[in-house]
């Protein structure tokens, strides 16, 4: 009845669809692109290292006061080994150095590239796919080398083809020489751009030292990966007991270093994310509201129309629960096939925006579940009031206003 009613009046029908359509396509679109942008900044977060904490002289929850730590020392290698002997939580420890330098070969220049002076098991901390050639051996940080892993944008660039580059002799910064012995796998653009390894070179912190002697450019990290059973808080207390005693700093003196905590960031863009997603919610859910208060017009209208089989049927014995599902259901199922109709549109869309761009979009299962749950209860919501009217009428009121 529902279906034939629907076929009958075409354009109601469209009108009604149109308006939940573009309610549910709004929720369901805002929601999916902010919980496809949360992965990847949590993704890109997780690159970082998982259960690692970065021992740096900038404090990155700091609220801009950039003189506050400007003055700080810079953390030292010889630090890193005596954190090692006096905090056993440890699984990885890594010296990283970066600044911004140029690459040549031939007559090719690359520009503003990612240099990463390493020190041992920072792959360890650190996911890093070799695709050609190999990663950096123990040899090359016991004698500094001047061997280099660079990524795949940077071979491409360089060598058309990135498996040449291996084996190739190439210029860094003050015409430097370095042989390329590996090529990293494409790791593709990401969210916040943390690091960026398509674009970098890794090599030996101590080769790094020897062309970038200036102290001031280095800007350091110690990176500190816990056990598996390691706790982050605990590992936090140990990092900052074993730091004080370290630099030697008395009760009264502050931190001159900070401890930066990856789980507690990835935490705090978890609930920023929250909160808009509650803001996007109260903005598409507008939209919602009028495509509901359409639907329910629509309802009014079809029991008017409908007063006279209304009368019939409870004169020969429908009851008023009867007739109030029969219009309940075709509200909702009005209201689902226009959320259906919006939700195809999101998927094709999806599809179209991840082809044409960097950014996946996808549309997670449980946002899937929650539209359609939107729509019954919008299609209930809607058809209560008309419904109600309808099972409430006199079957001998509702033949005569008919006639």
């Amino acid at each position: 009845m529902a279906l034939e009613e629907f076929r009958s009046n075409k354009l109601r029908t469209f009108l009604s669809l149109l308006g939940i359509t573009f309610g549910i396509f709004c929720i369901i679109s805002v929601l999916s692109t902010i919980s496809s942008m949360e992965a990847a900044v949590q993704h890109d977060l997780q690159s970082l290292g998982s259960k690692t904490i970065y021992v740096h002289k900038w404090d990155y929850s700091s609220d801009g006061m950039w003189w506050k730590y400007i003055k700080r020392p810079i953390p030292k290698y010889e630090e890193l080994v005596l954190l090692r002997e006096k905090v056993p939580m440890i699984a990885n420890a890594a010296y990283v150095l970066n600044t911004n330098s140029t690459m040549e070969f031939g007559d090719n220049i690359l520009t503003n590239l990612n240099y990463y002076g390493v020190s041992e098991n920072y792959n360890n901390i650190q996911s890093i796919e070799i695709g050609y050639g190999r990663y950096l051996q123990q040899a090359d940080f016991d004698h500094g080398e001047g061997n280099i892993v660079i990524g795949y944008t940077l071979a491409e660039k360089l060598f058309v083809k990135p498996e040449r580059a291996v084996g190739n002799i190439v210029r860094l910064k003050d015409d430097k020489r370095a042989i390329v012995i590996g090529v990293i796998k494409k790791q593709g653009q990401s969210m916040m751009q943390m690091l960026d390894y398509d674009n970098s070179i890794i090599m030996p912190f101590q080769f790094f030292k020897q062309m970038e002697k200036a102290e001031a450019t280095w800007d350091p990290i110690i990176m500190v990966q816990g056990k598996s059973d390691a706790n982050i808080p605990q590992l936090k207390d140990e990092l900052d007991g074993a730091m004080r005693s370290i630099r030697k700093l008395t009760p009264t003196q502050e931190n001159n270093y900070a401890l930066n905590d990856i789980e507690s960031f990835s935490k705090f863009m978890h609930d920023i994310f929250g909160n808009i997603s509650l803001g996007g919610w109260a903005i598409t859910a507008l939209s919602l509201i009028v495509g509901m208060f359409g639907v329910a017009n629509i309802m009014f209208v079809t029991v008017r129309e409908r007063t006279g089989q209304i009368g019939l049927k409870k004169a020969i014995g429908a009851k008023r629960g009867t007739i109030m599902t029969e219009f309940l259901l075709e509200s909702a199922f009005l209201c689902i096939i226009g959320g259906m109709i919006g939700l195809i549109a999101v998927l094709i869309l999806a599809q179209i925006f991840s082809a044409l761009f960097s950014f996946k979009v996808f549309v997670p299962a449980s946002t899937i579940g929650f539209a359609i749950g939107i729509c019954l209860f919008v299609g209930i919501l809607a058809g209560i009031i008309p419904a109600f009217i309808a099972a409430r009428m006199d079957p001998v009121v509702a033949i005569r206003s008919k006639q």
